[in-house]
């Protein structure tokens, strides 16, 4: 038992420690998961909407502190219970997306690594049942440190978390895992190969055949069947390939000019994913910074999910003179985790990606 409970130790604590400090990286991103698990159509709890983000800090710092806790043997009985309750909290989330398809990616890793809802509950119940082996085992977990030496290596680990995660809420993530990250092309990233795997889906064809309801399943054609057709029902069995970045455009009038902006050499894109949740301070830097690139040539637009008419007034409110174009909002949310924030492209590719904390670091050659 002694053996299994350092085991489980060891592996819960690091993959506690690994797990939170790459939601640490990202705590927007985590915090835009948790508002869909909190929305209507989920777990319908909207009132938690306004406070994903409060929320998504504390869990990811507490996974983070529960994890350096099981390695050094800090207050064992409490670090147990602690990582017993959460997991059986998203042992219930994972089973609830994966059985009834509500959140297709849980965020356990981030963008880092993505893993589909059954592999998240799949991956959440090999976790309960380690930590199940030190529920019951909790003795056998003995502090490797003086209490001086607990105290202080706990200390400093919270403190690492709130800097940690203070600069990248004021800045960016530190390491970018996102098919937008600074050196991609969006145009690459959008493409299809013609040798990409191809979704395989069932249709449950469905018929009345002589007064009796009769359900044929094919992978795509129309079965031939003497009866009256009633409706159809699909499945898919398997995911085909689906390009990194598959819901980017730039639209206005109804127009799309995402094909001739990519092309443009020298292109700044001001994103703001909704523009009345938009910073004030950084929505007043804008109207400078723009003013600049465009005597430098740069071809200056917006990029928002927000409508003409929230464009029109933050437009005549800050001043600013470059047209705003239309994207949808979770891609806008992908691309940066500021709002606004500001990307540099040379024909498509993401040479400069800032917050507006940052703004003053565009290089405009």
């Amino acid at each position: 038992m002694k053996l299994l409970v350092t085991i489980s130790r060891l592996f819960v604590g690091a993959l506690f420690i690994f797990s939170g400090l790459i939601k640490l990286n990202d705590p927007i991103g985590f915090s835009f998961k948790l508002e869909e698990y909190f929305s209507v159509t989920v777990l319908n709890l909207p009132f938690l909407e306004p406070y994903a983000l409060v929320i998504a800090i504390f869990v990811v710092v507490f996974e983070v502190l529960l994890g350096v806790f099981l390695l050094i043997g800090y207050k064992p009985k409490f670090t147990v219970w602690s990582s017993l309750a959460m997991i059986v909290f998203f042992t219930f989330l994972t089973f609830y997306s994966a059985y009834f398809n509500k959140v297709t990616d849980c965020g356990c890793f981030g963008d880092a690594i993505k893993l589909t809802p059954w592999e998240s509950f799949t991956k959440d119940i090999i976790l309960l049942v380690f930590i199940l082996i030190l529920f019951f085992g909790v003795k056998h977990i003995k502090p490797i440190l003086g209490k001086l030496g607990l105290a202080i290596v706990s200390l400093l680990s919270f403190i690492f978390c709130l800097g940690f995660v203070y600069h990248v809420l004021m800045h960016l993530p530190v390491k970018d895992f996102r098919p937008y990250k600074i050196g991609n092309n969006i145009q690459e990233n959008m493409i299809i190969p013609d040798d990409a795997p191809k979704p395989i889906i069932d249709y449950h064809w469905k018929f009345n055949v002589n007064g009796e309801e009769k359900t044929i399943t094919t992978r795509g054609s129309y079965p031939s069947v003497e009866g009256e057709y009633i409706s159809v029902e699909t499945k898919t069995i398997k995911e085909g390939y689906e390009a990194p970045i598959y819901d980017f455009s730039m639209e206005r009038g109804g127009e799309d000019y995402t094909e001739d902006l990519l092309n443009e050499n020298k292109l700044i894109i001001f994103i703001s994913y909704n523009l009345a949740k938009a910073e004030k301070d950084g929505l007043n830097k804008l109207k400078g910074m723009a003013n600049e690139a465009l005597e430098k040539g740069y071809k200056v637009i917006g990029l928002t999910a927000s409508g003409p008419e929230e464009q029109q007034l933050i437009s005549e409110q800050y001043g600013l003179d470059f047209d705003f174009y239309f994207c949808d909002e979770t891609a806008l949310k992908t691309i940066v985790r500021s709002n606004p924030g500001i990307l540099k492209l040379n024909k498509g590719t993401v040479i400069q990606k800032l917050h507006w904390n940052d703004l003053e670091d565009l290089k405009l050659d």
